[in-house]
């Protein structure tokens, strides 16, 4: 018989059976289950390179936004000014191998250093891959051991005109330590990941085929409620398993129709970002996923923004002097045309009705919108650019925050808190974490 204080991971460990079991195992009494989270909560974490103009991007100063006017960077999220909280004074203080745009990006989710590696960058220290996960992971497994909140994908990684190429500055997303996760930046492939293998009928097998052993082994271990539990869990899953095999799976959302032949180039980006969006929202409202990512281009990006009637390239433009007044124009056109892109993106969320439940998508869901650098030409890591829309995270909107300089461990630890996780008390390098998660959000 199992004890009240094992988790259902210790279980699966002495009995030798596989993780597949998790969602079989949420609502049995006599295993314990930490910190269940909420239903409906969801993070989108979005990523624009190479820093901010600070004079435009932050608000004047802290305290309420009612009744004030939004920075120019900030001016399209003017339509959520009650669902925005920025946070300014958050630093990214882990230092290591690989220049300030690596670590800016590889350390940004993970908040641990870079591993050694080849990679030289524009300091004389070459780095490798992070050597953490990022939090967006930490989160996604810990949703994905539990039923209630466990989905199809765990988490998908969306990118826009990220560079084919592998290495430190295209990568944020970690799934352990050395284990980069390339985003998908081609809509038509993540199209195809999201609904190609409903529209094929020959990929359909039982799941309960592949478990059948784990699931005798573990009923044998089981007390007797347990067990009739677990039989009627195992059942339920066969009658969905039947309806699939009979019918043509009936979406409980509109699926998508994206723009044919669509190629990726610099002029392109525009338009997809807007077929990203597309498939971001119909994700979320499927409930393929609770935690997504949106990575445009990448640290040390250079896209040409023409449709601005911007020729230079972003990252050159980042290391103009801040006494150049065109330069500065245009980075701050360019950072509101991604503000921009933010605000679309949770504006279909708000138009998006919650499947289930009250109000929208947006009600449930936070956009972090992020970067690598505080600034381009300094290469700063401190006054990391964060903005957050929505209410997924529970904490209180429509203000503006300044923090004294605090690690990005902080933000990263109190993320997973939000999203259930209070048990996690390090995330990335602990000399960083020893405050805990930041206070005054909620």
């Amino acid at each position: 018989m199992t004890h009240p204080s094992f988790t259902r991971r210790d279980l699966l460990r002495r009995l030798g059976i596989g993780p597949a079991m998790l969602p079989f195992l949420s609502n049995l009494p006599s295993v314990a289950v930490a910190n269940p989270t909420k239903h409906s909560q969801r993070l989108i974490i979005v990523f624009s390179p190479d820093g901010v103009v600070r004079n435009n991007f932050w608000p004047a100063k802290p305290g309420p936004l009612a009744g004030r006017e939004l920075p120019p960077i900030l001016k399209p999220l003017e339509p959520f000014k009650d669902k925005i909280l920025t946070l300014k004074g958050i630093n990214d203080k882990v230092q290591g191998d690989g220049d300030r745009h690596m670590r800016g990006i590889g350390c940004l989710l993970t908040g641990i250093e870079l591993f050694p590696g080849n990679v030289q960058g524009g300091s004389d220290t070459p780095a490798g891959w992070s050597s953490g996960l990022s939090i967006d992971q930490e989160i996604k497994n810990f949703l994905q051991e539990q039923a209630a909140t466990a989905t199809r994908f765990g988490s998908l990684e969306f990118g826009v005109l990220v560079p084919s190429k592998a290495d430190t500055w295209t990568r944020m997303i970690y799934a352990g330590p050395n284990k980069p996760i390339a985003p998908i930046d081609d809509p038509y492939q993540m199209f195809n990941k999201l609904y190609g293998q409903f529209k094929d009928r020959q990929s359909m097998h039982s799941v309960l085929d592949d478990v059948g052993e784990d699931l005798a082994t573990l009923a044998a271990s089981l007390p007797a409620e347990d067990r009739r539990i677990l039989e009627e869990h195992a059942s339920l899953v066969r009658a969905f398993e039947k309806e699939l095999a009979t019918h043509h799976v009936a979406m409980a959302h509109e699926v998508p129709v994206l723009e044919q032949g669509v190629i990726e180039h610099n002029d392109t980006m525009p338009i997809i970002s807007r077929m990203q969006i597309e498939l971001i929202v119909a994700s979320l409202a499927a409930d393929f996923t609770r935690i997504a990512s949106l990575q445009y281009t990448n640290s040390v990006g250079q896209p040409h923004m023409t449709w601005l009637d911007i020729k230079e390239g972003q990252h050159d433009l980042s290391h103009e002097p801040n006494t150049n007044v065109d330069a500065q124009l245009k980075l701050t056109k360019i950072n509101a045309w991604y503000a921009g892109e933010v605000a679309h993106l949770a504006q279909r969320l708000a138009d998006t009705p919650e499947p289930g439940g009250d109000g929208s998508l947006l009600d449930h869901t936070t956009i972090l919108w992020t970067n690598e650098l505080g600034e381009g030409n300094s290469h700063s890591l401190e006054d990391i650019p964060l903005v957050l829309v929505g209410n997924g995270l529970g904490w209180a909107t429509g203000r503006a925050v300044q923090l004294p300089g605090v690690p990005h461990n902080r933000l990263l630890l109190s993320l997973a808190h939000a999203m259930g996780q209070s048990d996690l008390k390090r995330f990335g390098n602990p000399d960083y974490c020893g405050d805990g998660p930041l206070t005054g959000l909620t």
